[in-house]
């Protein structure tokens, strides 16, 4: 029991530097130490992946929390942009939980094994939309809000690799933009743990101290981390080589991603 506290504690730590140092929510991390985690504590297969992306998306509320208020501070918030991409965030990421719920395990993990990779040779390549436009009005981002909300959902982050992209093909330098993106975690992570908790209700075979697809030990542990380390990893933000950390941080998902994949091809 110790040794599952002890790991749920250090991943949060983890995800919480990751979240205020490159404007993602720790999720892409969280998700898959998560579906390990719960597959060996033996917790319900069927719904191993549904429960670590519930859970992810509970812990991202918090550590977005941290993080945002850390680069607030730091005058890294376009707040007129965030109330304009809001309303299609939230609508997107519900609707997302919403199709998670009905999907399996196994194609929720090819869906996510998939994006890890693309979110990898993102960082690898450092592929950058050239900031050649504006951003769109209420419309046109409650669009652009809507699809990172579903795609975030589905694979349980706070939608870091796709928001602040979007914010630096728009003219938004780049720490106001992982600033930014930071705050568009939370309503991201807020509805998605609302959604995830309302669609795993209906399921009477979850594991105990579970709250629909919320799994609460792990959020406990994660989020107490993590909403400690985030104001860290956003002061590092603005000392340190942001895109010699992202290769680095890319490396990983390579190895992540692969590893899942073998288990899934093993089973």
């Amino acid at each position: 029991m110790l040794t599952t506290v002890l790991i749920y504690l250090g991943l949060g730590s983890f995800a919480g530097l990751l979240a205020g140092l490159l404007g993602v929510g720790g999720g892409i991390v969280i998700v898959p130490m998560l579906v390990f985690m719960f597959t060996w504590q033996q917790l319900p297969a069927p719904y191993i992946q549904h429960l670590a992306l519930g859970t992810s998306m509970a812990t991202i509320v918090f550590t977005s929390l941290s993080s945002v208020r850390a680069h607030h501070s730091h005058r890294a918030v376009d707040w007129q942009v965030f109330r304009r991409i809001t309303p299609g965030i939230v609508i997107g990421t519900l609707l997302g939980s919403w199709v998670a719920a009905q999907l399996s395990t196994p194609f929720l993990k090819i869906f996510f094994i998939i994006f890890t990779f693309y979110v990898a040779a993102q960082m690898i390549l450092d592929i950058r939309p050239k900031p050649t436009r504006q951003l769109p009005g209420a419309v046109g981002s409650s669009v652009v809000g809507g699809g990172i909300g579903i795609i975030s959902s589905l694979v349980g982050i706070g939608g870091g690799s796709m928001s602040v992209p979007f914010l630096t093909w728009c003219n938004v330098k780049m720490h106001n933009a992982i600033g930014t993106s930071a705050a568009i975690g939370f309503p991201i992570a807020l509805s998605g743990a609302v959604g995830y908790v309302a669609n795993g209700l209906p399921v009477h075979d979850l594991p105990p101290y579970s709250i629909g697809f919320v799994y609460l030990p792990a959020l406990s542990g994660i989020a107490v981390a993590s909403f400690c380390t985030a104001p860290l990893g956003a002061r590092l933000a603005h000392r340190l080589p942001v895109s010699k950390l992202k290769k680095i941080f890319a490396i990983l998902l390579l190895i992540i991603g692969t590893k899942m994949l073998s288990g899934l091809l093993a089973g």
